[in-house]
């Protein structure tokens, strides 16, 4: 029986408790909350498990109630049915979460990296981080990588520079997210310091084709989870919207794994979860987790529907050219106030004015106007740019792929 909470020394005693309890709970190859590695030692004795106090920290940053007005897709519509980022990240949270429980994994680390790995999008999803990635690279910078953005946001820019502190464990698994590259299965690539992680954004960052693997089983387990809470989501938002009808998906996918988001979620965690369990999983750098071979190919015809129908579709990229005039004329004009007249950019602007000297080190103007438009939310983008005179997209309606729906 556990000892009343009556002293810290006792809440300490419950942690150390739970910690143990790991030991014998979790698979074997699982990451146990007490390995967490933090980049800086806290003095501060806290009773709640590292990667739950990640997961805490990550929900209570800045950047993540910005995600509330974030696009997934469908930009600048008029319904309140289509997914934004925050029900997406909510959904890879849930459904990895599910994952991790039956593989006997560690469910805060997954719950940590799932709801900090797109913290790093700028406005206007996949759209705006290539518009920001050519502007990175007019002005000497790496191309902007919202993967990198995320980790950025979190370990460097959050609290005045100061950053969460947050576990490398954590870091990795949302550096390492990455669920628009296809693979039928992940390969563990452990690594043991923030160095070795340091080195892995380096790479990333110079390279942004070079494909990185998690060092964790939880982290493959997110990537995963990504695919799989986007793929049919993405099918229902743009049936709602006309773009396409439940009839056209391939049949090839739709006999394996369902026509609608529900069957499509549920067929393909299945299939991890059947393929993976935790008593035929080896120990180690030979651990490996995904799809059975059918699954994968089904999956991977649905990913190349979705973006021929869905995601590059004319009508899914109508007011792409406007938003990339924006997204330049805004960078523009930061870049030019900062070198110019920073006091006239006001209390909005506060990334790039009321940072910590040791973040403004080095620190250069490029770099914050980069921050600042990556954190932004979508409505905060359009009236910054039409305050600075920019043709600014309109809202649609509801239904504005051609034909109405009842």
């Amino acid at each position: 029986m556990m000892p009343p909470i009556n002293s810290e020394q006792n809440l300490m005693e419950m942690l150390n408790s739970l910690n143990r309890e790991e030991e014998h709970r979790l698979s074997r190859i699982a990451t146990k909350s007490a390995d967490g590695i933090r980049r800086n030692r806290e003095q501060t004795a806290a009773y709640r498990q590292q990667f739950a106090l990640d997961a805490d920290r990550i929900l209570h940053s800045r950047a993540y109630m910005r995600y509330i007005d974030k696009t997934q897709v469908f930009s600048l519509v008029k319904n309140d049915h289509i997914t934004h980022r925050v029900l997406h990240v909510q959904l890879v949270a849930r459904i990895a979460r599910t994952i991790g429980r039956f593989l006997r994994l560690n469910e805060d680390l997954i719950e940590a990296i799932a709801l900090g790995h797109d913290i790093g999008h700028p406005p206007f999803g996949h759209d705006g981080e290539s518009f920001l990635a050519e502007i990175c690279r007019d002005h000497g910078l790496p191309p902007f990588q919202h993967n990198i953005q995320s980790v950025r946001f979190l370990d460097q820019l959050e609290r005045k520079g100061r950053g969460w502190n947050l576990t490398l464990q954590v870091l990795d698994g949302i550096l390492c997210h990455d669920g628009e590259t296809h693979a039928k299965n992940l390969t563990l690539q452990p690594i043991a310091s923030f160095a070795m992680l340091d080195r892995k954004l380096k790479k990333k960052s110079l390279s942004p084709a070079h494909n990185l693997l998690p060092a964790t089983p939880e982290g493959c387990v997110v990537r995963l989870a990504d695919t799989i809470a986007y793929i049919g989501k993405d099918i229902e938002d743009a049936i709602i919207l006309g773009l396409i009808t439940r009839n056209d998906l391939p049949t090839a996918c739709t006999e394996l794994l369902g026509s609608t988001n529900g069957t499509i979620v549920y067929n393909l965690v299945t299939d991890i979860i059947s393929r993976n369990s935790a008593e035929n999983t080896p120990s180690g750098s030979d651990y490996s987790i995904g799809f059975s071979k059918d699954i994968a190919d089904a999956l991977k015809e649905l990913k190349v529907f979705n973006y021929q129908r869905i995601y590059l579709a004319p009508e899914t990229k109508e007011l792409s050219p406007m938003i990339g005039e924006c997204y330049r004329s805004l960078f523009n004009h930061y870049l030019e106030m900062l070198q110019k007249s920073p006091e006239t950019l006001g209390t909005n602007v506060d990334l790039m004015t009321d940072i910590s000297p040791l973040l403004e080190e080095g620190y250069s103007d490029e770099e914050k106007v980069r921050d600042f438009i990556a954190g932004m939310t979508d409505n905060f983008f359009i009236r910054e740019a039409a305050a600075i005179g920019c043709r600014v997209p309109p809202l649609r309606q509801a239904v504005f792929f051609g034909r109405q729906m009842s």
